[in-house]
């Protein structure tokens, strides 16, 4: 299995094999079977029992009234108390009292109005991850709404189908406020996706991925840089069964973790088929047994149980050991075959069409790096912290620009995202991208001492937006920087 210490020592060279789209080395395997059981100290509760629940299917959100032009919603910050853990309360901060956020789906071409009230005693920003949106409903880290307080962000969904999602960005509280639980899908479709024969309606499923350190009580534990969160959650549950029919399910995963890695695959080592990534489709499908999200990466996958008789049961695996046991961490969910079903759907060899990268008007160079081996790291890009009152890249509306991306850190990985665009990857360490990076990202690994080139256009809006490192807890430690497109 991969430890923390192994992991970062490799700066995530072994999660790399998986990123050119070869299987994982054994350095990644993870045995369940050696797995040792898992130990309650005295501050962390039991280790809840694997498999006994079942995966919650995420609610979707319905408007509060449409218009002829626009979908409106309202939705309500506030503080409840949950089951997360068997027979236990734990406090949780939610939109609309669900855990994660109830799943908003939109349509290309159709804008969604969302009033958001805030019932918490914290400041809040919500950002719309992955989206297309004006300065003023990005939810930037600075442009916060206080308790008490409501406002109205719009989402004009001029943009191509993708899986997006939704999370709180309060500077400095971000990390603790998306851990306490803000955080839910935001499914945007259009015509290209519609006329596909994937998988649809209940064969389409959301599954959202994260970790958390639960005390003796059942309470979250927050402390910045945590290596105990070592309980996997998956749509809210710890290791949830999911009862299948034995046909295909498109599975979108997003990994809603402040800072773990996942590598995802099935226990028999069975074909998945990645058929979407941040931004969409893939302009044609992926078969594989393995991948890796990082903290705020979305990936769709086809899986087909029909190769499964009913009554076979087959777990869904996490590759990548940052903390905890290898049973605990190591097994993330189980699918149940309890059914046989009709299944008209497939997978198509060519998903969508991405226009050309338009010739590249400027390069520029960005630095991630945090401090190593101090109790209390910063975090800094291009060797800064974070400044709101700085504006760190002036970019030119309508350039396009290739962005050479490169984390200075010996040992601690990172990832990188931009708020406004979707970018498109050139290179990693200086190879073509692997087939699951082919299609349109907002979030992209750069592992210790890797370099990644990505290319971006920004010709939708102008103002001033936010990239940083998606490990929450690195980007509220300052790893964040300001552009301005004008």
């Amino acid at each position: 299995m991969v430890t923390r210490r192994r992991l970062l020592g490799t700066g995530l060279a072994a999660a790399g094999v998986g990123l050119t789209g070869a299987s994982f080395t054994p350095l990644l395997a993870v045995d369940p079977a050696k797995a040792s059981p898992a130990k309650a100290g005295p501050s962390t509760a039991a280790t809840p029992e694997l498999f006994t629940r079942p995966m919650p299917l995420m609610p979707v959100l319905r408007p509060t009234f449409r218009t002829s032009t626009a979908d409106h919603y309202d939705v309500t910050m506030r503080a409840v108390r949950k089951e997360v853990l068997p027979g236990i309360q734990t406090d949780l901060l939610t939109y609309n009292g669900h855990f994660p956020g109830a799943t908003i789906k939109a349509r290309t071409g159709r804008p969604v109005i969302v009033r958001q009230r805030n019932e918490l005693d914290v400041a809040t920003s919500v950002h719309l991850h992955g989206a297309s949106v004006t300065q003023a409903n990005d939810g930037d880290p600075m442009d916060t709404l206080a308790p008490g307080g409501e406002r109205v962000y719009t989402y004009p969904n001029k943009q191509p189908h993708a899986s997006l999602w939704y999370h709180d960005h309060a500077h400095h509280k971000e990390s603790e406020n998306v851990y306490r639980g803000l955080h839910g899908s935001y499914l945007l479709t259009d015509a290209i996706e519609d006329k596909l024969p994937l998988p649809k309606g209940e064969y389409d499923v959301v599954v959202a991925i994260r970790d958390a350190h639960f005390d003796a009580a059942g309470q979250l534990v927050y402390t910045m840089d945590d290596q105990q969160r070592s309980t996997l959650l998956v749509n809210g549950v710890p290791y949830p069964y999911f009862q299948v029919a034995a046909r295909k399910y498109r599975l979108r995963f997003a990994n809603m973790s402040n800072q773990r890695f996942i590598g995802l695959r099935l226990a028999d080592g069975g074909e998945m088929i990645q058929i979407g990534s941040d931004g969409g489709l893939l302009p044609r499908p992926h078969t594989t047994d393995s991948f890796i999200l990082s903290p705020g990466e979305r990936a769709d996958v086809v899986v087909d149980f029909s190769r499964y008789a009913v009554g076979h049961k087959v777990v869904l695996e996490n590759t990548i050991i940052f903390a905890g046991n290898a049973e605990q961490v190591g097994q993330v969910m189980r699918f149940d075959v309890v059914r046989t079903a009709d299944d008209p759907s497939s997978v198509p060899a060519v998903l969508r069409s991405l226009p050309a990268l338009p010739a590249a008007t400027n390069e520029r160079s960005i630095t991630l790096q945090m401090e190593e081996g101090v109790a209390h790291p910063k975090g800094f890009m291009d060797g800064k912290m974070y400044d709101p009152a700085r504006v760190d890249a002036n970019i030119r509306f309508g350039a396009s620009e290739i962005w050479t991306v490169t984390n200075t850190n010996a040992r601690v990985p990172h990832n990188f995202h931009m708020h406004l665009v979707q970018f498109r990857v050139l290179e990693r360490g200086g190879k073509p991208p692997a087939p699951g990076e082919t299609g349109l990202k907002d979030t992209v690994i750069v592992a210790a001492g890797e370099t990644v080139k990505l290319q971006a256009t920004f010709d939708s809006y102008r103002g001033s937006y936010v990239y940083h490192c998606h490990m929450l807890d690195h980007s509220a430690m300052g790893m964040m920087a300001t552009m301005r497109i004008s």
